[in-house]
């Protein structure tokens, strides 16, 4: 069974529909990225998946008993606020020490446990939020352009990690993402939105598709195309041909 399947999914906000009719679905312990323009729905669909918007029509399905970690494009939390890592982690949720300790080594920053939130760097900031996602040992993480302000060699990094996260626990990834030279590396499908699923499947498929290239060009296709994983032929669904809008 499915980990979710989203089934003609359609998002409205007042009188300007965001999304139209969008199939989606998540197998175990696969990584599968969205990627579209902005103002595309993404977030909107990953708020969908979440049940924190209402659909305007369609369903979301969530295997029973299916455990979610969310990582978000971005959280403030007041530079003048005196809080550790470890205080942050345990907010609303509780927690021993030690569960938080394993989530930070999983995130790959094990010595932050004592530091200031204040005093983080950015990829630091975002590897703490990956940990506190992590904490209760989801089936699946959802990712929301994690790596928003990184550059480009500490998206890369956070990416990497993500990739050991799903080899170490075999939970599945659910991301969007802008950063189509990085993400793709670690994608075993990719979702191409413009309100709509514009195309889908690997990497290369989507690369080559024409919905695709009229959405980003084909300055990347080659890139893209690279980064074929071994299972690639298990995972093509080719693309659809709706125009994108």
């Amino acid at each position: 069974m499915s980990l979710l399947t989203a089934t003609n999914v359609s998002v409205a906000y007042g009188a300007n529909t965001v999304l139209r009719n969008v199939n989606l679905f998540v197998e175990p312990g696969e990584i599968v990225t969205i990627v579209g323009p902005n103002g595309s729905g993404k977030t909107s669909l990953l708020k969908a998946i979440l049940g924190a918007t209402r659909l305007a029509s369609g369903q979301v399905v969530r295997k029973p008993g299916l455990k979610i970690g969310y990582v978000p494009q971005r959280l403030h939390i007041d530079p003048t606020l005196p809080i550790t890592v470890e205080r942050f982690m345990r907010l609303a949720q509780r927690v021993d020490q030690k569960n938080c300790s394993r989530a930070l080594e999983a995130a790959g920053v094990p010595d932050l446990l004592k530091r200031q939130m204040s005093g983080l760097s950015g990829g630091q900031f975002q590897r703490v939020l990956l940990a506190r996602a992590l904490i209760n040992k989801p089936d699946i993480l959802l990712l929301d352009e994690a790596t928003q302000g990184l550059d480009q060699r500490g998206s890369a990094a956070f990416y990497q990690q993500i990739e050991a996260v799903r080899q170490d626990t075999g939970c599945a990834i659910l991301m969007i993402s802008h950063e189509l030279h990085v993400v793709m590396s670690t994608s075993d499908r990719v979702i191409c939105l413009n309100g709509h699923v514009c195309c889908e499947g690997t990497p290369a498929v989507v690369a080559s598709a024409p919905e695709y290239r009229a959405l980003f060009g084909t300055g990347t296709g080659g890139a893209l195309a690279l980064y074929r994983h071994e299972h690639d032929h298990d995972h093509d669904h080719g693309c659809n041909h709706e125009a994108a809008e």
